[in-house]
């Protein structure tokens, strides 16, 4: 048996990347896992039938985060599907991964796309936490995807590095007003990963994937189970004494 069964996990952009790498690990520990998707229904459902392939159980929820009503179009959903998987409704487990990364430098950044990676990245998961407390039950876990970009200053995504100092915050605050609650708020901060969202400049460029790997002091690029693997630690009993961390999962990058 494994590690969470028994419970019930929601992961947002679980259907690929770390997401999904967390949702396929958190589903193989014994979690029922509802795998939440923006815009690939596709890979959205590759990835629950590969948790059942393996044995455990999932459903696909979806929401495009950013937009007005993201939250409550979410939560709707997942309440209409748990039932039909669990045997009661509620929640255990808040893996709050989604969000975008806009390249540019602060010269380059339009209002536009400020108000678009602060309504995903910060906005949604505020406002999933705040709707989504009178579900999660206590002694569950709330686990952010923060970024070493709050640690390592990298100019050229300056906003999205802000967007993850806001998580960062909003991880240690959580934590000590769910302390009476039992409930865990957590966050893991990843460094360069080798997912589709930085396949444009990493895959099939050797000269680009070895400047990544020297970043790391165990000297390789990261891949979504490096991080996948701490998420599921912190998700776990074992985790039941850490609240209000940042846990760096960057390979060490940039020591």
């Amino acid at each position: 048996m494994g590690t969470l069964a028994g419970k019930t996990a929601l992961v947002t952009g679980g259907s690929r990347g770390i997401g999904r790498a967390t949702a396929e690990r958190l589903g193989r520990e014994g979690a029922v896992v509802a795998v939440h998707y923006g815009r690939n229904a596709g890979a959205a459902e590759e990835a629950v039938g590969a948790i059942r392939a393996a044995g455990g159980t999932a459903f696909a929820v979806h929401a495009e985060l950013g937009q007005d009503g993201d939250v409550e179009t979410l939560w709707a959903e997942f309440d209409r599907q748990v039932l039909k998987h669990c045997d009661r409704a509620g929640l255990d487990i808040l893996v709050n991964n989604a969000g975008i990364t806009p390249r540019g430098h602060i010269e380059e950044t339009t209002p536009a796309v400020f108000d678009e990676v602060f309504a995903v990245n910060v906005r949604a998961p505020f406002f999933l936490v705040q709707q989504g407390l009178k579900r999660l039950r206590n002694g569950g876990r709330i686990i952010n995807v923060s970024s070493g970009a709050t640690r390592i200053a990298l100019t050229d995504i300056i906003a999205y590095g802000m967007t993850k100092g806001a998580i960062d915050t909003f991880t240690r605050t959580l934590a000590k007003a769910m302390g009476d609650r039992g409930i865990t708020v957590n966050a893991v901060a990843p460094g360069i990963i080798d997912t589709d969202l930085n396949a444009s400049w990493l895959k099939g460029n050797e000269a680009a994937e070895q400047s990544a790997a020297q970043l790391s002091a165990l000297g390789r690029v990261g891949r979504p189970e490096d991080v996948a693997d701490v998420i599921a630690f912190l998700a776990s009993d074992d985790a039941r004494w850490v609240t209000g961390q940042v846990i760096d999962a960057t390979g060490g990058s940039q020591l």
